[in-house]
């Protein structure tokens, strides 16, 4: 039995910190945050329980259904047949069907008949491995010309993604495609998943899992520095004081890494600096009645800086209507200066917008949360640009939500990805 300390009480740091307690080992789980969850973490919003950032369950994240089924709460996944909307021309337009696309207005057939091959034929791909050299922009346009790019893909990518636009991954967006395309009933159907509960019921589930089998969640207590001693992990030090540890696992964001664990070798700590981040801003509205039918509502307009409107309720049955607005910014963009309150008054509009019906009194609670590293940049060879997760130090791992490339952010990828880094080393303790 080993003594480990897990930084992170996000999922991947959740699910590593179980799995090695069900190894027999001793964890401790080190959080800044005053709250577990990560991005996953819920909060009261005006008197509803909900997640501070939308999430949904696909058909084929297996390592969350494990999970559930470990926990012994696999009876609080739901699934619901969704609906995807297209915001484009001034209208809201149904989207993610192939009559849908055939039916689309502003695009030649030629343009939607490439794009459903694109679309079609990345649910089919398994190997990632061509695509991973390639740049998103080439592979796109290559599908679906300029017309179809400029159309349909130009506007969403600058908005979400801005000047790294150019230099993403063609292996990475692919995976987001597949994942969400392989989540559908039928040709036609979309069907996504969630827990009854939201994600504070997997959350609830695997602390007390954690606590029962002897682990201990700190809150509120940030690792200042990972201590290491002549190449091998002695400890970490967190609130002024240190703790010995035969080894530590790090899912924290990356860029922390080379505040926190200083010893690392130079080139490997210049290779973590050198990461790229999005930053968001979510707006969070609760409503009297629905903006749309969709569950996501892609929104292409030149007046309006949001890649999509993402309306929860319409996947999660709830009492009242819900809705995310997520503004996906660099971290030195001028508008990511600008104070939550701004972000809120552009929400309205966008939803007088979005909706003409729309007025201010629809709106019960509105209000904007942020985080500053939401999304990593993956560009082309990817995993090349990233530091291995054995850094070559006795005792240690460091992993976070970019490690699963060319997967994206999922609470399933991060849960089987917490689980390998504790079977990793939680087998080789004294490795």
């Amino acid at each position: 039995m080993a003594n480990f300390a897990v930084i992170g009480a996000g999922p991947m740091g959740l699910a590593c910190a179980h799995e090695l307690l069900r190894q027999g080992h001793s964890v401790t789980v080190y959080e800044a945050d005053k709250v577990v969850g990560g991005m996953t973490a819920s909060f009261d919003f005006d008197g509803l329980r909900i997640e501070r950032f939308y999430h949904f369950i696909c058909k084929t994240d297996y390592p969350y259904f494990e999970s559930l089924k470990q926990l012994g709460i696999e009876d609080k996944l739901r699934w619901v047949d969704t609906r995807m909307g297209y915001f484009h021309q001034g209208r809201q337009k149904n989207w993610g069907t192939p009559w849908a696309l055939l039916t689309f207005p502003g695009l030649s057939l030629m343009a939607k008949i490439r794009y459903g091959l694109l679309a079609f034929f990345s649910t089919k791909r398994k190997n990632w491995r061509k695509l991973d050299a390639v740049d998103a922009v080439s592979w796109i346009k290559g599908w679906c010309g300029e017309e179809g790019w400029r159309e349909l893909w130009q506007p969403l990518f600058d908005l979400k993604f801005h000047h790294f636009t150019p230099n993403l991954s063609a292996a990475w967006i692919w995976a987001r495609m597949r994942r969400t395309g392989q989540s559908r009933k039928n040709l036609l159907q979309e069907q996504l998943g969630y827990l009854e509960g939201g994600s504070d019921a997997w959350l609830e589930a695997i602390c007390d899992a954690i606590e029962t089998g002897g682990g201990r969640i700190e809150l509120g207590q940030p690792v200042e520095e990972v201590l290491i001693e002549a190449g091998v992990v002695k400890g970490v030090r967190s609130a002024g004081d240190e703790h010995q540890h035969d080894a530590v696992i790090s899912t924290m964001p990356l860029p922390f890494v080379p505040e926190v664990i200083p010893d690392l070798p130079p080139t490997s700590l210049q290779a973590y600096r050198a990461l790229e981040n999005i930053a968001v801003v979510c707006v969070l509205v609760k409503m009297k009645r629905p903006l749309s039918p969709y569950f996501w509502l892609n929104v292409s307009d030149p007046d309006m800086v949001i890649p999509g409107v993402i309306e929860y309720s319409n996947l999660n049955p709830l009492d009242d209507h819900v809705l995310y607005i997520p503004y996906y910014l660099p971290f030195d963009h001028a508008d990511y200066q600008q104070s939550n309150e701004w972000f809120v008054q552009r929400s309205r509009e966008y939803l007088k917008r979005i909706n003409e019906d729309f007025v201010d009194e629809d709106v019960l609670a509105i209000q904007a949360g942020r985080y500053r590293y939401a999304q990593p940049i993956c560009q082309p060879r990817f995993l090349d640009a990233l530091p291995p997760m054995d850094p070559g130090i006795k005792g240690l791992r460091v992993a976070d939500t970019s490690c699963y490339y060319p997967e994206d952010r999922s609470i399933s990828e991060s849960i089987q990805l917490g689980v390998s880094l504790a079977r990793d080393l939680g087998a080789n303790s004294d490795a």
